[in-house]
């Protein structure tokens, strides 16, 4: 298991005002219509989730990365858990002709309105029951979704991703090394219910086994 950062750049070049993302829209009801992972999420006001999530070719480098570091060539099989709108499996696609890929989500809004280019290798479900047989793929990703399951979830999830991996796999979750980072995230989250420190991230990986990749996004 490796500490590899690929997201960090992304997350970093947004802009974030905490103090207004509690104050100019009740942040529960802003959570409850998040949670629908609709159109709210995806394509609603940024006080409901995105505010539009569109393609803008910002999943380039990362793929780039993914690619390089985990040697992907055509033919290999590549599984994205929480692929939202497949942005990520589009740019895979462009980067290493001749992957095979597949990616899973809960939101159908998602899937629905998802890159045309991998809508036929998309489908819902949940990240707790992946529905492949063990050792499928050569490399699993999940970036930024598995924070939003509950413990119980969690921990099948995290088995799920070590089960159909027959190689390769790295997760990025959000996490916090300290009060400031905590506060912020509590503010800015809409659909987090796992608010763990690197140390605890660490716990839940060896008690579920997982043995593959990973890396943190804060909110500094």
């Amino acid at each position: 298991m490796a500490y590899l950062d690929f997201l960090s750049a992304i997350h970093k070049s947004t802009t974030r005002d905490y103090l207004a993302r509690v104050n100019e829209y009740p942040k529960a009801q802003a959570a409850a219509l998040a949670k629908n992972w609709d159109l709210d999420y995806w394509d609603g006001s940024r006080h409901t989730g995105y505010g539009g999530y569109k393609y803008d070719g910002r999943w380039r480098p990362v793929a780039e990365a993914l690619a390089a570091h985990y040697k992907l060539a055509s033919g290999s099989r590549v599984l994205d858990v929480g692929c939202g709108k497949g942005f990520l499996l589009y740019e895979l696609m462009q980067v290493v002709p001749g992957l095979e890929l597949c990616g899973i989500d809960v939101s159908t809004y998602a899937i629905e309105n998802s890159k045309p280019e991998v809508r036929p290798y998309l489908l819902t479900g949940t990240a707790a029951r992946l529905p492949f047989e063990a050792d499928s793929f050569d490399l699993v990703i999940s970036i930024t979704t598995l924070h939003n399951l509950y413990c119980f979830e969690l921990f099948d999830a995290l088995q799920e991703i070590e089960r159909v991996s027959r190689k390769d796999k790295y997760i990025c979750v959000e996490s916090y090394r300290n009060e400031s980072e905590k506060v912020n995230l509590l503010y800015w989250q809409l659909t987090c219910e796992m608010f763990c420190t690197p140390e605890e991230w660490q716990w839940w990986f060896d008690r579920t086994g997982y043995t593959g990749d990973h890396s943190f996004i804060y909110f500094e």
